[in-house]
């Protein structure tokens, strides 16, 4: 019984000293300074095509990590990232439909214990931790190799071949955006304005695939 008892206590402690810790830091970007300019995000590079089985999409995602950013991460502080593409048929008579949609979260972490940093890819979008069971995961050495494999776009599927008629004209909609709500509630006080926080890109414009360069995974 008085194993137990211990063993609630040094929990609840641990638990505290996590909390507590969260709220220090979230402290700090509260009243840490505002940045003079905001983080430049920029989608380049960015391909769709057409193959047997459906529509791909490939962009390069080009951002940098402000410092104070990157420190939250070295504290333990997870950034979750969203990409979403949306397809619509362009209709001069009402409202253009939506026929196609497809999310991706990826989350960006560092692991003090080993000094890497792992990357969680999943189809969709998340609302918590919980929602990382089924991914792609990966360690990296270094924060820019980490950062490389959020950045790039390669082949993502984003539409069954049946959903985007060769003849008919449609408009494509890809979104980028660092997931503020996904940060721990002290963090999202601290960061609310804050412009290096601001990392979020958006593309429109008409769909146009190419054929699938044959052999391409």
């Amino acid at each position: 019984m008085v194993f137990i008892t211990h063993s609630l206590k040094n929990a609840a402690l641990k638990a505290i000293a996590r909390f507590m810790l969260v709220m220090c830091v979230g402290a700090c970007l509260l009243w840490a300074p505002a940045t003079s300019a905001a983080a430049s995000t920029e989608i380049t590079q960015l391909r769709t095509e057409r193959a047997e089985d459906g529509v791909y999409l490939s962009a390069i995602v080009r951002f940098d990590v402000p410092a104070v950013v990157e420190d939250a991460l070295l504290k333990g502080i997870a950034l979750f990232f969203v990409v979403e593409a949306d397809i619509y048929r362009d209709r001069w008579y009402w409202t253009d439909p939506r026929v196609a949609s497809a999310a991706r979260t990826l989350r960006l972490a560092y692991q003090p214990l080993t000094g890497r940093w792992r990357v969680n890819i999943v189809s969709g979008l998340i609302t918590s931790s919980s929602g990382l069971r089924a991914t792609l995961n990966q360690n990296y050495e270094t924060l820019p190799e980490a950062l490389s494999a959020i950045q790039r776009l390669a082949r993502w599927k984003i539409a069954e071949a049946s959903e985007v008629e060769a003849d008919a004209a449609y408009t494509l909609v890809l979104n980028f955006r660092l997931d503020l709500s996904q940060l721990p509630r002290p963090f999202q006080i601290g960061v609310a304005g804050q412009r290096d926080w601001s990392i979020s890109a958006e593309v429109r414009d008409r769909l146009r695939l190419t054929p699938a360069v044959e052999g391409a995974r």
